[in-house]
């Protein structure tokens, strides 16, 4: 078996082109081999040597395959995944990796089975906001954690033809943005001792949830509220954290997601980086009551180690950073 990991990505669309393609072609232990491009193809004008597929079942038997990437509607992800396990081939599985935890559980079951991988993506665990809130967070620096906040906001008052808006599995605000708020709450603090969701449909018009609450009750008493909406204008900071010694805010900054867009390189020195503006503040009290406060820059972040991970998974055995019982827990929490 050679060492590059033949890769074949479902889609070349926004997800394909920005957050798969360009991270595939830069590592070094991967080979992005075929892309499935229904109808136009423009795939080869950005990578001259990749296989355009026509469907989805031709790249799935490919021989060539080692790791297909399912970047297609929510509703699509099982029976593709399911299809390249018993093909074959390991699956990197996008947000939200099923629509229901009964399939997810099979997934996993049929990648054991086969002794093949089916893996999680979830990007925003390489951001710079959430790296700078978990390096506050295992710091200890705000003592016991009390009450946490989370957000994921958007303003999108009209209503896209994309499947997600439309009705049926896998679509709504709470299976497109709930996955990585959730997964940022799951990755932090753990799996919840019970929860509670609340869904709105406020658009006229609306066929789909456009706002989902979360409120996540953990044994050590903390409260975590997860939150996110297509309907603000003024987003409030991505990240509220509050401790029995101070409290942490950051603003959730998608530098990334804006600089490969505009087609920022990945080795440009700027790429990850948030402006000094974006600093997360941390304030801090002591018995006495006296106050520190102090602004923390945000970490760099880089989309290429989800790269890693899977690499280091796939090779060399190792345990993935986004566990099976975060994912099923993520997707019984937005069944409920």
């Amino acid at each position: 078996m050679t060492s590059l990991i033949k890769t074949g990505l479902l889609s070349y669309g926004t997800s394909g082109k920005i957050f798969h393609a360009p991270f595939i072609d830069k590592h070094p232990h991967f080979e992005l081999a075929a892309v499935v491009e229904r109808s136009v193809k423009n795939a080869n004008n950005d990578y001259p040597d990749i296989k355009s597929f026509d469907s989805v079942e031709s790249i799935i038997n490919d021989n060539d395959i080692e790791l297909i990437i399912v970047n297609t509607p929510n509703a699509t992800h099982f029976d593709f995944a399911m299809q390249a396990l018993k093909n074959g081939k390991h699956v990197l599985l996008e947000k939200a990796f099923c629509c229901t935890s009964l399939e997810a559980r099979q997934l996993f079951s049929e990648a054991r089975k086969r002794k093949l991988y089916v893996l999680p993506y979830q990007n925003r665990r390489y951001d710079g906001d959430f790296l700078s809130v978990k390096k506050v967070i295992d710091s200890g620096v705000l003592g016991q954690l009390v009450e946490i906040h989370l957000h994921f906001d958007r303003y999108r008052y009209t209503i896209s033809h994309k499947a997600k808006e439309k009705p049926g599995p896998g679509s709504g605000i709470q299976y497109d943005l709930g996955p990585h708020v959730l997964d940022a709450a799951l990755a932090l603090f753990g799996i919840p001792r019970q929860w509670s969701k609340t869904v709105g449909y406020f658009r006229p018009g609306t066929e789909v949830d456009d706002y989902a609450h979360f409120h996540l009750s953990y044994a050590d008493g903390k409260q975590v509220f997860v939150s996110t909406s297509m309907l603000v204008a003024d987003p409030q900071p991505g990240f509220i954290i509050h401790g029995t010694k101070g409290s942490y805010i950051k603003q959730r900054v998608n530098v990334q997601e804006e600089q490969l867009l505009k087609g920022i390189s990945l080795s440009d020195p700027a790429y990850g980086l948030e402006t000094k503006d974006t600093s997360g503040k941390l304030t801090l009290a002591n018995e006495q009551g006296t106050v520190i406060r102090k602004d923390v820059k945000a970490e760099r972040g880089n989309y290429l180690k989800v790269f890693d991970d899977v690499y280091n998974t796939i090779r060399h055995d190792d345990s993935y950073p986004v566990t099976e019982d975060q994912i099923i827990k993520q997707i019984e929490i937005i069944e409920s």
